[in-house]
């Protein structure tokens, strides 16, 4: 969505307020993503998950601001296209005036605020190669996927190009962000490959993580800080568009909570808050590409059906031996792509046809380049930790150090 041209000084302090604000926010999801990663896998590699959540959030700002946001947003003779690129380093007028796309807020506004996001994708790949994955190789990974494959694919939306002249409509993610991080989440999990133990002689094994409340603390944490996710996507503090998006994004998240709850208590012997936590999320993914453009009743049923999909989609790649210990595939993947294509189906004025291309173009560009990615990493400096080390714990053998030093962990 556009924002509008502020009147006078005072509109325009409002709005740049809120995008900060709104950025703010979306830093916090950061530590949800680290909560709910930590709880939901085992004690012995906390240490290694809190690392790489801190340290991907430094890479991917860094990288953002070296190259990844002149890729992302390289100007207006590239409208339209497939590349761009505006040079390296960000800077601008003393004024620090924003371009004419985002009149309403600064330029460092708009590149803090998008840096944010930058680091989003990485952190899902995280959750699903998580336990298992080499520090430095998905540290390496993370860094070269959130430089260059990330603004990429960002540009040819938001960016101005060849998906937005096309008509595809993802407001604030759904594809663009969770599709991108699923994508790779994918990939990384079948070349890292499932942890030992968790499939056995042709069974599923369960593989419980250590703390449910933190895991419930990242839900919220992520909950809370997609308001300003795609609350802050609105480009501006409108207070009808920012309202209207607050309401579609928690009705979106409650009904994906409500949906996997009842398909849990009536398909498993007992409820599962494993899977309540991923409706939820599963919701927030599901409303994202549309939260500006569906009535509140659309997104109940966008939530509704995202929550089911993310629960039928975790047991589904159990069964396919695709072992992702927080079901982040799940959750950003395969919801991001329902909830891109319910844009076709709910969202005022949106057709099917673009929605469709949009999922289907970033899913090949985003599997092969993570695929190359990957591979080169297995090839080179590995991408898998060894058996003693996987038995052991990552902590004390990547890091030196425990989560819990001094108590007894029955995982």
């Amino acid at each position: 969505m556009n924002a509008p041209a502020p009147a006078d000084a005072l509109a325009f302090t409002i709005h740049n307020t809120w995008m900060l604000v709104a950025t703010l926010l979306v830093f916090v999801m950061h530590l949800g993503f680290a909560m709910l990663e930590a709880g939901l896998t085992r004690s012995k590699n906390t240490v290694n998950i809190l690392f790489k959540n801190v340290c991907v959030v430094a890479l991917g700002t860094l990288t953002y601001a070296g190259v990844g946001f002149a890729l992302m947003y390289p100007g207006a003779e590239h409208a339209g296209g497939f590349f761009g690129f505006a040079g390296f380093g960000v800077g601008t007028d003393a004024a620090g005036l924003t371009p004419s796309y985002n009149p309403a807020y600064t330029y460092w506004t708009d590149f803090i605020f998008q840096g944010m996001f930058a680091a989003t994708a990485a952190t899902i790949v995280s959750g699903a190669v998580a336990e298992r994955v080499k520090l430095n190789s998905f540290l390496l990974f993370s860094t070269l996927y959130v430089a260059v494959i990330y603004p990429i694919v960002g540009f040819w939306h938001w960016g101005g190009g060849w998906l937005k002249a096309f008509g595809f409509h993802d407001f604030a993610g759904s594809t663009i962000v969770h599709g991108v991080g699923g994508w790779a989440a994918l990939v990384g999990a079948v070349v890292v490959g499932a942890r030992r133990g968790k499939f056995v002689r042709g069974k599923v094994r369960p593989i419980p993580g250590h703390s449910m409340p933190l895991a419930t603390i990242g839900m919220f944490l992520l909950w809370f800080g997609w308001f300003g996710f795609n609350g802050g996507s609105v480009l501006s503090a409108d207070p009808a568009a920012v309202s209207l998006v607050f309401v579609t994004t928690t009705l979106a998240a409650a009904a994906g909570v409500v949906s996997s709850m009842l398909l849990s208590s009536t398909l498993h012997a007992k409820p599962d808050l494993t899977m309540v936590l991923n409706g939820a999320l599963a919701g927030l993914v599901g409303i994202t590409a549309g939260a500006d453009v569906v009535t509140p009743g659309a997104s109940i049923v966008i939530g509704a059906v995202a929550g089911a999909l993310a629960f039928f989609a975790v047991i589904g790649f159990d069964r396919v031996r695709i072992d992702d210990p927080v079901g982040a595939i799940s959750v950003h993947l395969v919801c991001g792509a329902w909830g891109t294509l319910a844009v076709g189906l709910f969202g005022a004025g949106k057709s099917f046809w673009p929605q469709l291309v949009g999922v289907v173009t970033v899913g090949i560009f985003c599997t092969s380049t993570s695929a190359l990615l990957f591979l080169a990493l297995k090839h080179t400096l590995g991408v898998r930790v060894s058996k003693e080390e996987e038995l052991g714990g990552l902590d004390l053998e990547e890091h030196g150090m425990e989560a819990y030093a001094g108590f007894q962990m029955t995982h």
